[in-house]
């Protein structure tokens, strides 16, 4: 009912009845009366007189409410340990592709290797649970999905030029602006859902002790509308699913890395291999070209560019 009241009172631009408002919700006007309190106490400020109500502002907050026709589908959090764990549950519960959990700020934010992320109010983030009907070795692949589809929707709503590292990061000139985090439950021929965890630097400010990172704010220099860049990424993701095994994808991804032809060094469980990055094959593995002329195929690890 909230979601309905809200939904009217964006609709109509002026000043709403109450008694117009009850009779399109097929409810009382103090029915309508408590939903509009309901709002103001998240945010939301609706004006009221002797005409009626009108709605004057929205909150900066990434509520349910906030997203017209997805509502049933945001499990929204003012705080979390991380956004991943309700996803797993949730996942595991049997929700539907497309639910997406997010939280205002995490307390236990963690990226790749278990890594912690700091997760500041401002920030974006969220998990999105996925059902891909893909094979288990081409499930990886989604982190070159969603990484093109962040540095898009940046490019697209901001005008700036976001680049891609692998396996995992998003960048604006060389700080990092996004992280990414895929977890995958399958069996040895099917997948059963790969959640997508995306944090990403949007109207927090950045601590002093990360000079590697960047946030959008800091860049334009005023905060940007978390709301329509949280849609424009979860409708990136949805739509670009059916492609994931296409060879578009890779050259999408390949169009937009600063990573190809860059001298790398990867380490990973316990392993190290440099040389030069020389592309990635069919499931998104990095290919390394060492001194010697081997190629190696790494899967996963940190990523270091010489010149960092």
């Amino acid at each position: 009912m909230r979601h309905a009241v809200l939904a009217a009172l964006r609709a109509n631009k002026g000043i709403v009845s109450g008694e117009s408002l009850a009779r399109e919700l097929g409810v009382s006007r103090v029915a309508v009366w408590k939903q509009v309190r309901e709002l103001r106490s998240l945010g939301y400020v609706v004006l009221s007189s002797s005409k009626g109500y009108r709605l004057q502002s929205c909150p900066d907050l990434l509520l349910p409410a906030e997203f017209p026709g997805w509502e049933s589908r945001v499990h929204h959090l003012p705080a979390a340990d991380s956004t991943m764990h309700l996803a797993r549950t949730l996942a595991r519960q049997g929700a539907g592709e497309g639910t997406l959990v997010i939280a205002e700020q995490q307390t236990a934010g963690r990226g790749r290797l278990d890594r912690s992320w700091l997760s500041p109010r401002g920030g974006i983030y969220m998990t999105l649970i996925t059902r891909p009907a893909v094979a288990p070795a081409q499930a990886p692949r989604i982190n070159l999905l969603v990484a093109v589809v962040v540095a898009a929707a940046i490019e697209r709503l901001y005008g700036l030029a976001a680049r891609v590292k692998w396996p995992n990061d998003v960048l604006i000139g060389d700080r990092k602006v996004c992280g990414i985090l895929a977890e995958m439950d399958a069996e040895c021929d099917a997948v059963r859902f790969v959640n997508v965890g995306i944090g990403l630097n949007a109207n927090s400010v950045i601590a002093a002790q990360q000079p590697t990172a960047v946030s959008l704010l800091e860049i334009l220099g005023a905060p940007v509308n978390r709301v329509q860049l949280v849609t424009e990424i979860v409708q990136g993701i949805l739509d670009g699913l059916p492609r994931l095994t296409g060879e578009a994808l890779l050259d999408e991804w390949r169009e937009r890395t600063i990573t190809i032809g860059r001298q790398v060094s990867i380490v990973a469980a316990g392993t190290s291999v440099s040389g030069v990055a020389s592309g990635i094959n069919s499931s998104g593995a990095l290919l390394v070209r060492d001194s010697n002329g081997q190629t190696h195929e790494v899967v996963a690890g940190d990523c270091v560019h010489a010149s960092e």
